[in-house]
């Protein structure tokens, strides 16, 4: 009985080790679709993934449901800017500060977070509200002080540039992004490598 009991465990750790690594593969390849993905519908469907996904890093999961949120948005944004797009920012921010919660430390959570406030001013024209550009200032010093290289903390500096009207320094800011999305080690699959279509074609 005691063989036919360790057997048994054995094989539902078996199970649920392969059942893990498989959603780990699934959130793996997702993520090489955001970069692919292109309307609203695309990001929508790739957030009930990430939201359904059980992996390892549960965290990683959720980061990238926020993302497609996030992406969602600024597709939106270029076509026409709408108070409609404030719940799912403000669904996005939620998750994020969940998860930033416990990782305060992590640079692509204060870069998202820095950008999902960002671009909560975009859509309800609030740049002078003072605890949104706090939020925003202490995303950047944070992630300036763990990933002064990331790609995305670039994109987020330029598109502060761009808003206050130098666009000349922003430009600056989006080549350099460019050059590092250009940098970033592929061999890492679940490094982040989102972002380059934020980018807007500089001179």
């Amino acid at each position: 009985m005691t063989k036919l009991l360790l057997t048994l465990s054995f094989f539902i750790v078996g199970c649920w080790v392969e059942a893990q690594t498989f959603t780990d593969k699934a959130l793996t390849q997702n993520v090489l679709q955001l970069n692919s993905a292109k309307t609203a519908n695309d990001y929508d469907s790739l957030f009930n993934k990430f939201s359904a996904a059980k992996t390892t890093e549960t965290w990683q999961a959720k980061y990238y449901a926020v993302v497609s949120l996030y992406l969602k948005n600024e597709t939106l944004l270029k076509k026409a800017p709408a108070a409609s797009l404030l719940d799912d920012n403000a669904l996005a921010r939620k998750i994020a500060t969940g998860i930033w919660t416990a990782q305060r430390d992590n640079a692509e959570m204060n870069i998202l977070l820095g950008l999902l406030y960002f671009q909560k001013t975009q859509i309800d024209g609030s740049q002078s509200n003072q605890p949104d550009q706090n939020v925003i200032s202490q995303s950047i010093a944070k992630a300036e002080a763990n990933s002064s290289n990331n790609p995305r903390l670039a994109v987020l500096q330029a598109k502060i540039k761009e808003k206050s009207g130098d666009k000349s320094n922003a430009d600056i800011l989006y080549r350099k992004a460019l050059g590092e999305f250009s940098n970033q080690n592929s061999s890492d699959s679940k490094s982040p490598s989102w972002g380059k279509q934020l980018v807007p074609t500089v001179q």
